[in-house]
């Protein structure tokens, strides 16, 4: 049998061990932190969204990037400070654009692939993660804004992705609770929501039920291809542990760049920040002034979940600043203002505020496959839509590693769905 190891115990990490125990490897997952989850798969917007595919690599984007550049609060943000790190990603994300329609496209496609896996393994393990499939609603506050997403559905369309547009009285009968004054929107029936912590941490659990080792509270300092084997080193100092695998999967996230750097390949992954806050419905009324159905505004830029009966995410905005952890006060207040404005009945008494680094590439498209060393291996790199693409591109891994290392398919056993 052969031995694996997968760097990273998010999301992205998590789904691939999975993918790769039912595939019959040995699999041993190493995360820094005492349990999974608890980076970017802590507290993001919750959104399964195939209707947010577009990826960012279109001249509107730049526009709106240099007006914002000195608004504190702008829904994106950019620290002018210069860095090789940061110049070199957004020359390579300009030098992306003429693949702006084909890149949508396809990630549409993969997140519709990806819904099927992450449903299946949610009903094979039984876990409960707050999944609400009520759709998204994409909203917008003017003509523009409402054109621009026609063209991007026709791209969706073309990823076999349908959503139709409604008008403002249709959005009050999707979402009676919202407030405010709206151009029109677009409904997407088939996306939905949940939380990705719960998620998370339940297929981990499930992963290690079928035979994955899972090293938390391992921090992997150096990977390296030597003689013929991947030895992974956790620990600082000369207190450094190795092991030795037959092959790896980096899934580290914003950690990715610097381990794959070791290992001979370029992935140029930027830690790009988004906030969220939760809000917790302590009330009646806030309880039932809070949407059900999920929302992306595309003016502000964020996006909102309702996870279970008595909690509600907004989450969103981007900034560029490095690596770089600090939760600040003036971003997270738009969220809080879009709250109220949007649902004035909810009470803001109880929110808490989180921030976490989204691993992007330049062409806002994941890394998927082998590296340049034998035995090497990378899933990362998903951005804003790690949640949404987890279970194919682990899926989409697991199938290349099995067939590059020529692991002959083992049935796993299928456990009972809980209830």
């Amino acid at each position: 049998m052969k031995s694996l190891a997968v760097i990273g115990g998010g999301i992205t990490g998590v789904t691939t061990a999975y993918a790769l125990v039912r595939r019959g490897f040995d699999v041993t997952l190493f995360e820094r932190h005492r349990y999974a989850a608890m980076e970017t798969s802590f507290a993001n917007g919750g959104q399964l969204s195939a209707s947010n595919a577009e990826v960012w690599n279109h001249p509107s984007t730049l526009l709106k990037g240099i007006k914002w550049m000195l608004k504190s609060d702008a829904p994106l943000l950019v620290n002018p400070k210069p860095s090789w790190h940061k110049l070199s990603w957004f020359a390579e994300f300009i030098a992306k654009l003429p693949q702006y329609e084909r890149n949508t496209v396809e990630t549409a496609r993969l997140a519709i692939v990806a819904r099927q896996h992450l449903f299946s393994w949610a009903e094979a393990e039984g876990i409960d993660f707050d999944l609400k499939r009520e759709g998204i609603l994409h909203i917008y506050r003017d003509k523009a804004g409402f054109d621009h997403a026609a063209r991007v559905s026709q791209l969706l369309a073309r990823g076999g992705l349908e959503r139709r547009a409604v008008t403002p009285s249709e959005m009050r009968q999707i979402e009676p609770t919202l407030a405010g004054d709206y151009y029109g929107g677009y409904y997407t029936e088939s996306d939905s929501t949940g939380d990705i912590h719960r998620f998370t941490m339940g297929l981990a659990a499930a992963a290690a039920r079928l035979g994955v080792a899972c090293r938390y509270d391992q921090d992997v300092r150096e990977v390296r291809r030597d003689g013929g084997r991947i030895t992974v080193a956790v620990g600082a100092g000369d207190g450094l542990a190795r092991s030795s695998f037959d092959g790896v999967v980096i899934c580290a996230g914003t950690a990715s760049r610097a381990l794959a750097a070791s290992l001979g390949d370029r992935v140029n992954v930027y830690p790009v920040k988004g906030y969220s806050i939760t809000v917790n419905l302590e009330d009646e009324a806030s309880r039932l002034a809070a949407p059900n159905v999920s929302l992306l505004d595309d003016e502000t830029k964020l996006v909102s979940s309702r996870l279970g009966p008595d909690r509600f995410r907004v989450a969103g905005t981007a900034e560029f600043n490095g690596f770089n952890r600090d939760i600040r006060a003036d971003r997270i207040r738009p969220l809080v203002e879009w709250v109220q404005h949007c649902f004035p009945g909810v009470n803001t008494h109880n929110v808490v505020p989180w921030a976490g680094l989204r691993p992007m590439m330049p062409d806002m498209m994941p890394r998927v496959g082998r590296g340049r060393a034998p035995g090497v291996f990378y899933n990362t790199g998903h951005g804003h839509l790690g949640w949404t693409l987890s279970a194919a591109t682990a899926d989409l891994v697991a199938e290349v590693v099995q067939g590059t290392m020529e692991q002959p398919a083992v049935p796993v056993r299928q456990p009972a769905v809980a209830g």
